[in-house]
């Protein structure tokens, strides 16, 4: 019987692979996240600075970037380009 449950937690294990976090850009003054589940309803998180990201993060956005994150789906976006930067205003 732990043989069985050794097997299928390895093979849990094995077919898991790192998904890469969805990158968008917000839209100007977005504050709620406009992603949609596979039923087509939308997420509607509110979008949080996200000041300490992990190195695989940082890899993909850049070091130091501003970044946000939606509260509930994680998905990242990028700070609207016609919009100032915030950056190390806000944090304190």
């Amino acid at each position: 019987m732990a043989d069985e449950t050794t097997t299928t937690t390895a093979g849990m294990a094995a077919e898991e692979k790192p998904v890469a976090p969805k990158v968008k850009t917000r839209k100007p003054k977005q504050r709620a996240c406009d992603e949609k589940d596979a039923k087509g309803k939308l997420c509607a998180g509110h979008l949080k600075r996200w000041f300490e990201y992990p190195s695989e993060i940082e890899a993909l956005v850049g070091k130091g970037a501003e970044i946000y994150r939606c509260e509930f789906c994680k998905t990242l976006y990028r700070p609207d380009p016609q919009q100032q930067p915030n950056s190390y205003t806000v944090r304190y």
